[in-house]
């Protein structure tokens, strides 16, 4: 899933190595044909699959991690989250098509310092990743002053409380169902026994307050931690 770059070493100013994160190919060696342009940039890795990001991350150690929002497995919010837990140094860009506050907020309430969709110019994820290689906030326009004033505003709810309560394997569970897994898909992605999975899933619906799949889906999307797939 994972084809690792090496990193330049080089006399000249500080590079910033970074990681792709995206389930498309051709999206990759894009992003990698743009970025190698840029002297202070070195694409230290690839992956394609939202469950291998955390460990690779771990292995290699970004600077900067560039994550697609709609990763297979597990998707780029929890990701995210699974990121800025493991690896605090590494700090993480959203390449994302969608512009819904909710999901914004929700990335940057995850632990990401920049926030680019995909219909952004070229100039704008590379001023990203430098940005947040800086430790400083980056969101691409038309999203920057609307969605920082509000992220700075925000208050915890208890809409995101009943969230907060989830172990972390109960988020994976969570999830995957709501990407559509069943029980047995998920024992086997996450290498744990569907009568876990179960457990797991029982215990995280009684924490939301859910009670059907439908129910699970709709939560996901309207908190913005799910996009809806077109």
């Amino acid at each position: 899933m994972m084809y690792a770059g090496i990193q330049d070493e080089t006399d000249g100013p500080t590079v910033t190595t970074i990681l792709l994160a995206d389930d498309h190919h051709v999206v990759r060696q894009g992003l990698r044909a743009l970025l190698d342009s840029e002297p202070d940039f070195s694409i230290a890795g690839e992956v394609a699959d939202g469950l291998e990001v955390a460990e690779y991350v771990e292995r290699l150690e970004p600077d900067v991690l560039v994550l697609d929002l709609m990763m297979p497995g597990l998707n780029g919010m929890e990701v995210t989250r699974l990121v800025r837990h493991r690896s605090p140094d590494t700090n993480i860009v959203i390449l994302s098509m969608y512009s819904n506050e909710s999901y914004v907020l929700e990335a940057l309430r995850n632990g990401a310092i920049g926030y680019v969709l995909k219909g952004s110019s070229a100039s704008d994820l590379i001023h990203a990743i430098r940005e947040a290689s800086a430790g400083r906030r980056y969101l691409s326009p038309p999203l920057t002053e609307r969605a920082i004033e509000a992220y700075i505003n925000r208050t915890e709810t208890t809409m995101s409380g009943a969230l907060d309560t989830l172990t972390n394997r109960e988020r994976e569970v969570l999830y995957l169902a709501a990407e559509g897994y069943k029980n047995p898909k998920i024992a086997g992605r996450l290498s744990i026994s569907p009568r876990t999975v179960e457990t797991h899933r029982a215990n995280l619906m009684k924490k939301l307050g859910l009670s059907t799949q439908a129910e699970l889906i709709r939560y996901c999307v309207q908190r913005g931690i799910f996009p809806m797939r077109e």
